[in-house]
């Protein structure tokens, strides 16, 4: 027995001395219904935290000593909340909570200054807080399949993002400050209630080469008669030249306006 636990004593302390040499820690599948202890006790020394598909239901405060942390995925557990001094995590560029039980998200979310992308799909989201509109860094935001009626004003500075992924929510129209969002390339917005766009959207997203509307009230009249739909047009036929060019293999999906008929 004594020999047993010795071996199981070395193996996890050989597991934290990687953790702490490489700043990478993975323990998807794990099992794990409580946040380890071992993990926040590396302290400094974590780069990427990935828990992905286990049982965890909360997060605790002590995550804000993992001060240099660049990655946070929590996919696939049963988060209910995040913790409101997360914002103390001023390192952080990716956060995944795929897949959660998130209702809301603290206002503290704004302080993650350095974030460039942040997923939420999968959880069950009524609104966004509009100190979101702090991320002037983020890329990507991802909140597809959560109970959103709308996205808040502040989204329109988040001056740097390229994709915006906002698909079956009960989303029935878009701020005007996304006109803001001069390097848009992709918005998605499929399986909402969204009956109009902002008129300027296609003109002032000068960037913007995907739009997908599919499942709204919007009519692809409606789409076509917006200012600036032949320069969207020509930017989205490029697009397509250059992947037919490079062999790349695509969706039929990726080569419509994405307004239904």
């Amino acid at each position: 027995m004594g020999c047993c636990e010795s071996k199981g004593a070395d193996s996890k302390a050989n597991r934290i001395a990687r953790w702490r040499s490489t700043g990478i820690v993975a323990l998807r599948d794990a099992k794990l219904k409580t946040f380890p202890d071992e993990v926040l006790d590396l302290d400094r020394s974590v780069r990427t935290l990935d828990l992905t598909h286990n049982k965890l239901v909360e997060i605790p405060m002590e995550i804000s000593k993992l001060v240099n942390m660049h990655r946070l995925i929590l996919s696939t557990n049963l988060i209910e909340r995040l913790p409101i001094n997360l914002g103390k995590l001023q390192s952080l560029k990716v956060m995944i909570l795929d897949g959660n039980q998130i209702t809301s998200l603290p206002d503290e979310v704004g302080q993650l200054v350095r974030l460039e992308r942040l997923s939420i799909y999968g959880n069950m989201l009524t609104s966004l807080p509009e100190t979101i509109g702090s991320l002037r860094n983020l890329s990507l935001l991802n909140v597809s399949n959560n109970k959103l009626k709308y996205l808040p004003e502040s989204v329109g500075s988040c001056f740097s993002l390229e994709e915006l992924q906002a698909n079956d929510n009960l989303i029935e129209e878009l701020p005007a400050s996304v006109c803001n969002l001069i390097h848009l390339k992709s918005l998605c917005l499929n399986n909402n209630n969204v009956s109009e766009i902002p008129s300027n959207l296609l003109k002032d997203c000068k960037t913007l080469q995907n739009i997908s509307l599919h499942g709204n009230p919007i009519s692809m009249d409606q789409f076509q008669q917006m200012d600036g739909f032949q320069e969207f047009e020509a930017r989205r036929k490029k697009k397509f030249d250059k992947q037919i060019d490079s062999n790349v293999m695509i969706s039929s999906k990726g080569l419509d306006e994405g307004v239904d008929l």
